[in-house]
């Protein structure tokens, strides 16, 4: 047999408020009922969700999830980005709903992800197909990195956000004399990130300021490039917060 589809089944509080979110995305609504169970379907080409209301339901204490593959993770990452700022002024890292960003997973054989999560406190994780994808790039061996990389499982994987604090904080507070700057500008922008994930738009500021007083070669500024991208991101972002 060929050609069979799954269709995740969802909980949330509001299919209004999960309808507009995924309207923000690019998703059109497939479906929608009031009664006798009220839920929604939304599409966006080949990715079909659907969600069923529960009253009272609580987001933060949701498990929903599911994953989602495909071959070209930057494009729709590009995709949601875009409609978040026309929709919000900003792509949302904080609160419910947010999106995380594309990242190497360690706990994914180094394939990239990022995840959305939406009103219904749902992790729609999203991975590049590993048949349609390149072999990931050597582990990084710098501690930074290997900072980094744990980090990302704890807060972009797992949710554990404090746990990825605990660990970027300890890498952070013991310099070396042989750290690589790139990677220190990585950890210091995605240590900018939780906090404001947290909502410390102070520690998110500090950790920013760092990440642009790390000197530079011409070439370390080419590698460091996606990272200070980012910071600019998430220092638009916090305009009017602090």
């Amino acid at each position: 047999m060929t050609n069979e589809v799954t269709v995740p089944l969802l909980p949330c509080a509001s299919i209004d408020d999960i309808e507009t979110f995924y309207g923000v995305l690019g998703f059109r609504t497939t479906y929608k009922q009031r009664k006798p169970n009220a839920c929604v379907g939304v599409q966006r080409e080949d990715l079909h969700l659907q969600f069923f209301e529960i009253a009272g339901f609580d987001p933060e204490q949701s498990y929903g999830s599911c994953l989602v593959l495909t071959a070209d993770i930057e494009g729709l990452h590009r995709a949601f980005a875009a409609g978040m700022r026309a929709a919000y002024g900003k792509v949302l890292v904080s609160g419910t709903p947010r999106m995380t960003r594309p990242r190497a997973r360690k706990n994914a054989d180094g394939l990239s992800g990022f995840s959305v999560i939406d009103p219904g406190g749902n992790w729609i994780r999203v991975f590049r197909n590993a048949a349609a994808a390149p072999m990931p790039a050597a582990t990084p061996a710098g501690r930074l990195a290997k900072a980094l990389a744990n980090a990302v499982v704890q807060a972009d994987s797992r949710g554990s956000v404090g746990q990825a604090v605990r660990i970027l904080d300890s890498a952070l507070a013991r310099p070396q004399a042989d750290d690589d700057p790139v990677e220190q500008v990585e950890v210091l922008v995605y240590r900018a990130e939780l906090a404001m994930v947290l909502h410390e738009p102070e520690t998110a500021a500090e950790m920013l300021a760092r990440a642009q007083s790390v000197t530079l070669t011409e070439d370390e500024s080419e590698r460091a490039a996606p990272a200070l991208d980012i910071a600019a991101d998430l220092a638009a972002a916090q305009v009017g917060t602090v």
